[in-house]
């Protein structure tokens, strides 16, 4: 039923939870004195009861009063949209040019807008009165012993002890209160961290120091692996939980968060709250009110947790800056350190960037003064960085050796094993081949939805799509001319597995990739067998490459050095230093000195001599310069639009339509283009639905909005159309 207004009227100014441009707007309606904004409320729209999101609460109204309908309902007691949501709301859907209930929709948990998940609560007893003396059987004697005993205890409890029958009656006579108590859904229980703070060096005292002094707002921590940035992190925080404030932490891989989530309990308590897309729903509602009521103060978490609902911010810290997951790839289409800088200037805090390889934009940021530079160019306590060889792997093939490992990985592995020491192994690709042809006709096992290759997976002896999960059964001959003769190309984590066990069958071999963390504590699972030195050999993809803290690893092998090197990305070659450093950052963290083997066809190229030598510096020197030659950002911007949908010629009739309104504001702004053309995506079809695109190279972002017009003029029902400014992947 909806509220009974009497006494004092007022206002409230609603967002409906709608995102289209038709609904975008404030709408009226009456409400009680009782409403403040930020409150969920249902509101009637349209005919029908949808949620909506007060934005304010006024005395009066520009509309005709008798035409205000009233607010339906409140969900919940405490509002649950702090008052800078509605700034980052106001910032977003001008900035991204999105409708303001999508960009609300980010500060939310996703099932609690639809109502899908609530408190949860147990049944439990206590004792309310006394049984007379000499009253009741042995049973119930026996079940009011129990409960006293505990002063209240879990109804299923007492049911293990006693029979449902037994509680019953004494409930009804009496003697026993059922009461509900709230339980919350605290995620990966358990975890331990160190067991005391540690004692800083005085390179970490210094850059604690430069922190506080610094005028810029953003401070980037330049750290090589194991220098110490994570213990600058915790002492900055601590620091700002003393002064009575709160923090958000953010780490790139949801892998990383039980680690880091365990040296954050083990230093704040419960005071720290982790939120990230693998959580259950229960547990991310839970852990979304900890921090909304103040309970936990410290957000911990992946990109959403930039949008933790937290007041009174005084630090946030975005570790490893430089990754991709930082870039959303679904609207609104946001940058995490976009928004980081806004909730900065909004709360009057610190942001801190932390990397050993930071992005080339973040660090021309850092080189010309904008934001603070710190840089810790040596491991703790002096330990030595790992000595980095490479293998030519063209070698190894011109002397008949045609696996995947070299003849020194082979070797430094057996001495790894051999001294009880552990190893690493990275390849970016899972699955145990790439792809499947025939080698009489040539026919490739391609995804029927998407236009890609299906990798093989041996131990499911099935072909998955990696862009859509489909799977399909394994081929036994070819569809095509119906030969029996396959060839597998291309190596995935399962192979590299699979080789292992021949080459060393008594090591202990454990694979981390998307299709062995299944479940949410999947990754902890096997982060926690690696570390409890459950397992000799870790082969993994990036879910390995970051942030890990293992004292046993000696060694890490890189075994395909090559495979981003040569994407048609601008970014290619800092993305293989970057990787490739982040991996070799797991070798050698505590006594004993590590080595890193990079295998690779072409270890001349440039980028790897400088990850050889750990020379970001000359690394960054050389590509800031070739960016500047090139004009590629910072020194120019990338827009693509991109158009999609799964009718063809929808989707081309779109494109065209784009391109030619593109290409008149290019004819208008000849100066303003370095590059303009319209092109099939590399990819050029996921999940049944063509993919195509208008690239645009700019000079500056003046052209932003006209673009932006373009594309919300041209999309349909049957073909999305949308804007990415210098995306983080342009396959």
């Amino acid at each position: 039923m909806p509220f009974y207004l009497k006494g004092v009227i007022l206002y409230a100014h609603v967002i409906v939870d709608i995102a289209n441009s038709q609904t975008d707007r404030i709408y009226d309606y009456s409400c009680p004195d009782t409403l403040v904004p930020g409150s969920r409320v249902k509101v009637p729209f349209n005919g029908r009861i949808v949620e909506g999101f007060v934005t304010g609460v006024a005395d009066d109204t520009e509309y005709p009063k008798e035409k205000v309908k009233a607010v339906f309902s409140v969900y919940d007691e405490l509002p649950a949209l702090v008052p800078e949501c509605f700034s980052l709301m106001e910032y977003i859907s001008k900035r991204y040019r999105v409708p303001y209930a999508l960009a609300l929709r980010l500060f939310l948990p996703s099932e609690m807008r639809r109502g899908s998940v609530r408190e949860k609560t147990v049944s439990y007893l206590s004792v309310e009165a006394e049984l007379p003396e000499g009253k009741g059987t042995e049973l119930q004697r026996k079940t009011m012993d129990f409960v006293r005993e505990r002063g209240e205890a879990a109804a299923t409890e007492v049911y293990g002890v006693s029979s449902s029958n037994v509680v019953r009656n004494l409930i009804k006579g009496g003697y026993l209160r059922r009461f509900d108590k709230k339980v919350e859904r605290t995620p990966m229980k358990g975890n331990a961290g160190e067991t005391a703070a540690k004692v800083l060096t005085p390179a970490q005292v210094a850059a604690l120091k430069s922190m506080d002094e610094c005028p810029q707002t953003v401070t980037l921590i330049h750290g090589v692996t194991g220098s110490g940035k994570t213990e600058i992190y915790l002492n900055r925080i601590a620091k700002v939980v003393e002064e009575g404030k709160t923090a958000i932490f953010l780490v790139p891989e949801i892998s990383l968060t039980p680690q880091m989530l365990a040296q954050f309990r083990q230093r704040f308590g419960d005071r720290a709250a982790i939120i990230h897309s693998g959580l259950s729903s229960g547990e991310r509602f839970d852990e979304w009110w900890r921090l909304r009521t103040g309970a936990a103060t410290i957000a911990i978490g992946a990109r959403s947790a930039i949008f933790a609902p937290l007041q009174n911010i005084g630090a946030i810290i975005i570790d490893e800056e430089h990754d991709s997951s930082y870039f959303s790839e679904t609207a609104p289409r946001y940058s995490t350190l976009d928004i980081a800088k806004r909730r900065a200037e909004y709360n009057g805090c610190k942001l801190v960037l932390g990397s050993a390889t930071p992005s080339i934009e973040t660090y021309i940021e850092a080189d010309e003064g904008r934001y603070n530079l710190i840089k810790l160019p040596e491991r703790i306590n002096g330990r030595p960085m790992p000595d980095i060889y490479t293998a030519d792997m063209k070698r190894e093939a011109q002397r008949g050796n045609f696996s995947g490992f070299s003849t020194l990985l082979k070797d430094e592995l057996a001495e790894t094993l051999k001294n009880g020491r552990q190893a690493m192994l990275f390849m970016n690709r899972r699955g145990f081949s790439s792809s499947v042809t025939c080698m009489e006709c040539g026919y490739v096992a391609r995804c029927e939805q998407c236009d890609v290759s299906l990798t093989y997976h041996k131990e499911d002896n099935c072909l998955k799509c990696h862009y859509c999960g489909a799977t399909y059964r394994m081929l036994t001959s070819c569809p095509t001319c119906g030969s029996v003769h396959l060839k597998y190309g291309g190596t995935g984590t399962q192979r590299i597995t699979f080789e292992l066990k021949n080459m060393f069958p008594e090591a202990r071999v454990i694979r981390m990739d998307y299709d062995t963390v299944s479940g949410k504590d999947g990754h902890y699972n096997i982060l926690k067998k690696f570390a409890n030195r459950e397992a000799d050999i870790l082969v993994g993809t990036q879910m390995i490459a970051k942030g890990h803290d293992f004292p046993a690893v000696t060694l890490v092998g890189v075994m395909d050095a090559d495979m981003s090197l040569h994407f048609t990305d601008f970014r290619a070659g800092e993305r293989t230093f970057q990787l490739i450093t982040q991996v070799a950052g797991r070798s050698g963290r505590a006594d004993d000195r590590g080595k890193v083997i990079v295998q690779s066809y072409c270890p001349e190229n440039y980028i790897l001599r400088y990850v050889v030598a750990y020379d970001y510096k000359g690394f960054f020197e050389n590509e800031k310069a070739v960016r500047k030659i090139s004009l590629y950002p910072p020194y120019a911007q990338i827009v693509r639009i991109m158009v999609t949908g799964e009718d063809n010629d929808a989707a081309l009739e779109a494109l065209k339509n784009v391109f030619f309104a593109v290409q008149a504001l290019r004819d208008e702004n000849p100066d303003d283009f370095i590059f303009f053309n319209r092109m099939h995506s590399p990819v050029k079809k996921i999940e049944g639905k063509y993919r195509y695109q208008v690239l645009c190279r700019l000079r500056d972002d003046r052209l932003f909005d006209r673009i932006y017009e373009i594309a919300g003029k041209y999309g349909t029902p049957k073909t999305l159309v949308y804007v990415e400014e210098n995306p983080s992947n342009l396959s």
